[in-house]
């Protein structure tokens, strides 16, 4: 188990905002709002327009950071891979489920 060593700003459902996410991300904050406009994360907003961000929005940044590092897949395509890969695990998780055959 793991323990922050720094405080976050969160609201009172445990959101991060934009600072404290993109460090708890390893993410430059300028490249968070970027990310928003291009559709790859949908972070919550507040009545002031404040981006508010949850645990699995730091999935998704880190999925973008590894996929970006690893395989260079440019911001254009990393929508398409990103929704394929959610794709994928939906149908693995159907098919240990035995619920239904992804192929018929």
């Amino acid at each position: 188990m793991t323990y922050a060593l720094i405080r976050y700003h969160h609201d009172r459902h445990g959101l991060l905002d934009l600072e404290s996410f993109a460090h708890a991300g390893g993410a430059h904050p300028e490249l968070v709002p970027r990310l928003v406009a291009l559709g790859l994360l949908e972070p919550d907003r507040d009545r002031a327009g404040a981006l508010w961000f949850g645990p699995a929005h730091l999935v998704r940044l880190a999925r973008i950071q590894r996929l970006r590092a690893d395989f260079s897949v440019n911001y254009a395509a990393l929508g398409l891979v990103l929704d394929l890969l959610d794709r994928v695990a939906d149908l693995e998780s159907a098919m240990r489920r035995g619920r239904q055959r992804p192929w018929r």
